[in-house]
């Protein structure tokens, strides 16, 4: 297996319609990287693991003493935020954190225009 990292660097796209999907059936993992500011004001992908990109180092980096449990390096993660911009990144940094498969899903938009679940908090 390899990351899904385009040689340019980025992250390869997963599209809504398999995001939802792959997440529903827990092939899937997926972060938000917003803050806590932007989760209060639209919600967040339903099931998904809100970890902002100030604290990307910290919950997801394996060698972290505070890593996530539901964070595995061979179980395939799905980020987004508003845009995409900030996923594409934190994506890079969970690659080099050593997860196989790592895509960008784009904004919360994506998985919500996809039939995605969107909760509250």
């Amino acid at each position: 297996m390899f990351n899904f990292l385009r040689p340019s660097g980025g992250a390869a796209r997963i599209s809504g319609k398999d995001a939802v999907a792959q997440a529903a059936a827990g092939e899937l993992v997926v972060i938000d990287v917003r803050d806590g500011m932007e989760l209060k004001a639209s919600g967040k992908a339903k099931g998904a693991l809100h970890v902002p990109l100030a604290a990307i180092r910290m919950k997801c980096d394996p060698s972290s003493p505070e890593c996530l449990k539901q964070l595995s390096v061979d179980k395939p993660v799905a980020l987004y935020c508003a845009s995409g911009a900030r996923s594409a990144g934190a994506a890079q940094m969970l690659a080099q954190m050593g997860y196989k498969t790592v895509y960008n899903l784009g904004g919360l938009y994506d998985w919500h225009a996809a039939g995605g679940a969107i909760e509250r908090v």
